[in-house]
C-alpha cells in the first residue's frame, strides 16, 4: 500500500523522497507499477488519496476515526476498519495537538529587579543587550524545553541549551554557553521574564560570574536578573 500512496502522491513529491521517507525502494516501486492492478486496488489507491487530503487538512493532526468523519461528511461511504487499515499501509499517522506548558512562574519569594530595556529592543553595539525565554516542543519522547539566549543587535542567538526539565540548571546553562562564546564586557544587560527560575540566587550568581562580578550570598541579598543591568 506504500507504493499506492507513492504512485497518487507522486506529481507532488519525487518518488525517490517518498520511497526514502516510506523505507521501500524505488525498484520495487517500479516493479508494482508494471503488475496488472486488481480492481479493488485500484479504488483503494483513490481512496488513499481522498485520506491524505483529510490527513492534510486536519495539519497532520488527524487519525483514522477523525478521518473516516470527514469522509463521511464529504458522502463518502467507507468504513471504519477499511480507513484505518488504508492508513496504517500507507504510512499516514495522526499525531498529537501540541499542548500548551507553562514555562514561567510567576508565583516566587524572589525580589523582581527593575526593566532597565523598558521595552527598547533597538541597541547600537553587539554583546550589550540580551535576552532569554524557555520555549518547549513536543517530541516523542515527551516534552523538550529550550533555553535560548538572543543578542538584541543581530537578533541571533548567542547561547541554547535543551532538556527534560525546565529549571535553573537548564537556564544556566544557555548563559554559559553565551559568555563563553561572547565573553560580554560589563555594562549588559540581561532581560528576562519574571520567573522563578531567571529570578532565583543561582541565576543571579552565575550572571555575576559569568560578568566578572562576585556572587552576593544569599538570595535575598543578590540582585536579580529579571531585568539585569550588569556592571
Amino acid at each position: 500500500m506504500r507504493f499506492v500512496f507513492i504512485h497518487a502522491w507522486k506529481a507532488r513529491w519525487p518518488v525517490s523522497v517518498q520511497c526514502e521517507v516510506l523505507e521501500v525502494s524505488r525498484s520495487g516501486y517500479y516493479a508494482w507499477l508494471q503488475r496488472p492492478a486488481a480492481p479493488h486496488a485500484v479504488l483503494d489507491a483513490l481512496l488513499v488519496v481522498e485520506i491524505a487530503a483529510a490527513h492534510k487538512a486536519g495539519r497532520g493532526t488527524y487519525g483514522s476515526p477523525r478521518v473516516h468523519r470527514e469522509l463521511r461528511a464529504k458522502g463518502r461511504r467507507v468504513g471504519k476498519k477499511r480507513v484505518e487499515r488504508l492508513m496504517r499501509q500507507a504510512g499516514i499517522a495522526g499525531r498529537k495537538k501540541r499542548r500548551f506548558r507553562k514555562t514561567t512562574d510567576s508565583n516566587h519569594p524572589h525580589p523582581i529587579a527593575p526593566n532597565v530595556l523598558e521595552r527598547n529592543f533597538d541597541v547600537a553595539l553587539p554583546n550589550t543587550a540580551w535576552v532569554t525565554d524557555v520555549t518547549y516542543v513536543w517530541t516523542g519522547e515527551g516534552w523538550l524545553y529550550l533555553a535560548v539566549i538572543l543578542d538584541l543587535f543581530s537578533r541571533r542567538a548567542v547561547g541554547w541549551a535543551a532538556s527534560a526539565n525546565n529549571d535553573r540548571a537548564l537556564a544556566i546553562s544557555a548563559l554559559d554557553r553565551a559568555t563563553t562564546a561572547r565573553k560580554p564586557a560589563p555594562g549588559l544587560v540581561h532581560h528576562s521574564d519574571r520567573g522563578s527560575v531567571y529570578a532565583s540566587g543561582d541565576y543571579g550568581d552565575a550572571l555575576n560570574v559569568s560578568t566578572g562580578r562576585k556572587p552576593r550570598g544569599n538570595g535575598e541579598q543578590r540582585v536579580t536578573p529579571t531585568i539585569w543591568l550588569a556592571s
